[in-house]
């Protein structure tokens, strides 16, 4: 039976995949089809699923900085959207109940305040697998993002603590040994190399972490995101985030598919749903309002906002537990769940037109914007440069040293990871933080003497999109980009890059060459 299902969830992401749709949607769909089926949750894909959720909070611990929890945007911005959205949310119930509106007709005020509450958050997995298929998880409207759902992640941790009564043990104050054990840890990932060690080592800490605050009575998941945040500054942290990523996602469509088999909805419960996933727009108009109001850019706001429009997997898990305290009815589980789902795939296709609609909405946006910046959102300036890498990963920053040779000083790079930024700069390269696809930064640089802007990026989604920002912006100079597949070539040339390399391909006649070459220079030296 497992492998029907995982089967069957296979077919259904590819389904959805090849009309444009991604594949998380396909195994929500999965699950609900199972279930009308016949089929139910075992425990074998619960223990998918849990992995999953475990594996994904110790690789967010990875990539975040504790600095970005300080900052007032994230800590401030979750308070009040949580409080402002139960508020809100909760008057709106109370009016569905007072008409008389089936399942909402009789509860009372405290379960209307929960169902709110567990409503609050936003999907830490759809958010998280939005942002990396986009490769915007380093962005500043990623990291505002996260920032949040951790913040978020603290809420609904704190609720399950107090909800069940089981407070931590008197060991959990020895937890804060682990501070100075990270020296430690950061040892043995270093020892670990580069192959398969290192993603086995990543699931030891984030297993391991799971299970140490378990047994002093402290939610496991949030055992595993301390100890990501505990290994964050190592050096190797990004990469051991990389080599996980495949275990995580294929583990997380047991996560996706136990939604779909919690329970069998009815058409009523469907309708139900439905109406509250109308509430989806409120969910983002309090999220660009309030990081707005706390001086973030409109477009930055408006991003987080609409990558942040979801329901909660953490929603579920508090729905889950109030059933078995009896505070809620089985019957809103499922409804939750129904509402989980339909905003999933709400997001997954509404964001991929984000950039859009805000180049489309930019002035009506910009209304609310503050004209004081937060230093994060002052844009760079560009001098005397000629040439332009965006995006300073391996490939990129192995076109700027080559460039930088041929052309010393006129040679500029840009990523959107500002912490990458920073590293660089210590090293005196000339480099600015930047997201390529933000037409406002694109509006506020100098390009007129850039010559070539050369596009590093490994999604030829975003090349194109920086493309087509240039060319709005009357970009006179040359682009060109890489591509992984030969037929990702001829789709650049036709969105407006000049010139296409092969990655692959380039790749290895460079290898051939440098090879040659130090074949010849050994020859010479020896005649």
């Amino acid at each position: 039976m497992d492998y029907i299902i995982l089967l069957f969830a296979f077919v259904c992401g590819l389904t959805v995949k090849l009309v444009g749709i991604p594949p998380l949607v396909g195994y929500l769909l999965a699950g609900f089809i199972l279930h009308f089926a016949g089929y139910e949750a075992n425990a074998t894909i619960q223990q998918l699923a849990d992995l999953g959720i475990t594996i994904m909070l110790f690789t967010i611990g990875l990539k975040l900085n504790m600095r970005d929890l300080a900052k007032r945007e994230v800590w401030l911005g979750s308070i009040l959207h949580t409080s402002l959205w139960i508020v809100i949310a909760g008057l709106i119930f109370t009016a569905l109940s007072i008409l008389g509106l089936a399942y909402f007709s009789d509860v009372s005020w405290q379960t209307i305040a929960l169902i709110s509450f567990a409503l609050s958050f936003s999907s830490t997995v759809c958010v998280m697998k939005v942002l990396e298929e986009s490769g915007e998880s380093k962005t500043r409207h990623g990291k505002v993002a996260m920032g949040i759902l951790v913040m978020q992640d603290i809420f609904a941790v704190i609720f399950l603590v107090v909800a069940t009564g089981k407070l931590p043990e008197i060991w959990a104050l020895a937890l804060v040994l682990l501070l100075p054990m990270a020296p430690v840890f950061g040892k043995v990932i270093t020892k670990s190399g580069h192959g398969e060690l290192l993603p086995l080592t990543g699931l030891i800490f984030a297993l391991g972490g799971y299970q140490l605050f378990e047994l002093v009575g402290v939610k496991g998941d949030l055992g595993a995101l301390v100890m990501g945040l505990l290994l964050a500054s190592h050096f190797k942290a990004v990469e051991m985030a990389k080599s996980l990523l495949s275990f995580k996602d294929l583990f997380l469509i047991g996560f996706f598919i136990s939604i779909g088999l919690t329970a069998l909805p009815t058409l009523e419960m469907f309708g139900i749903a439905l109406v509250i996933a109308v509430l989806l727009p409120l969910k983002y108009f309090l999220f660009y309002a309030i990081l707005s109001i706390l001086r973030l850019r409109a477009r930055t706001s408006f991003l987080t906002g609409m990558v942040m429009t979801n329901f909660s997997e953490f929603g579920l898990i508090v729905a889950a537990l109030a059933v078995t305290l009896d505070m809620l009815t089985a019957e809103w589980l499922v409804i939750i769940a129904l509402a989980v789902s339909l905003s999933f795939v709400l997001t997954s296709i509404v964001y991929r037109s984000a950039h859009n609609l805000y180049g489309r909405f930019n002035n009506q946006l910009k209304r609310l914007e503050k004209s004081t910046r937060l230093p994060e959102d002052r844009y760079p300036t560009l001098e005397q440069c000629q040439f332009l890498v965006v995006g300073m990963g391996r490939v990129g920053l192995g076109a700027f040293s080559s460039l930088n040779k041929l052309a010393d000083g006129a040679v500029w790079g840009m990523d959107a990871d500002r912490s990458k930024i920073h590293k660089l700069e210590k090293q005196g390269l000339k480099v600015i933080t930047g997201d390529g696809e933000d037409a406002d930064l694109w509006e506020s640089l100098d390009v007129s003497h850039v010559k070539l802007v050369m596009l590093a990026l490994p999604s030829i989604e975003d090349s194109i999109n920086i493309a087509q920002q240039l060319r709005t912006v009357n970009f006179s100079g040359k682009i060109a980009a890489i591509a992984r597949y030969e037929d990702e070539v001829e789709v650049l040339r036709n969105n407006g890059v000049d010139k296409v390399f092969n990655f692959f391909k380039e790749a290895g006649l460079g290898f051939a060459e440098e090879s040659l070459a130090f074949v010849e220079d050994r020859e010479l030296m020896t005649q």
